[in-house]
């Protein structure tokens, strides 16, 4: 999640500069980011492209899908919440403005229920 963030914060990045917006918080060698954004990359969660002979990363989808998707699963599956989802305890989120809370919302309450 920590190298989503920094990808939305700017894209694109190399791995090098990933590794430097991350490795604060992670504690990750540099081969170790750049094992995880391989896998990432395999799990369709970042795009690799290359730019001036230079490998660079992106998020493949956008914060507000990822984190809707993530959030879903833990309240529906984990704590097995039915009903609409309390969005709104999320109004102090660092990384959510209020746009991307609101569409965050609609993306929760407004699908169908996944099996």
């Amino acid at each position: 999640m920590e190298v989503l963030k920094a990808l939305w914060e700017a894209s694109p990045q190399s791995a090098r500069e990933l590794h430097d917006a991350v490795a604060a918080r992670t504690g990750w060698a540099v081969s170790t980011t750049r094992t995880v954004l391989e896998r990432m990359r395999a799990k369709e969660l970042v795009v690799r492209e290359e730019v001036h002979g230079l490998a660079v990363f992106s998020a493949a989808r956008s914060k507000v899908e990822v984190l809707g998707d993530s959030l879903e699963h833990v309240l529906r599956h984990v704590l097995e919440v039915s009903g609409k989802l309390p969005v709104s305890a999320l109004s102090g989120s660092a990384i959510l403005n209020e746009s991307e809370l609101a569409e965050l919302e609609r993306l929760l309450n407004g699908r169908k229920k996944r099996p």
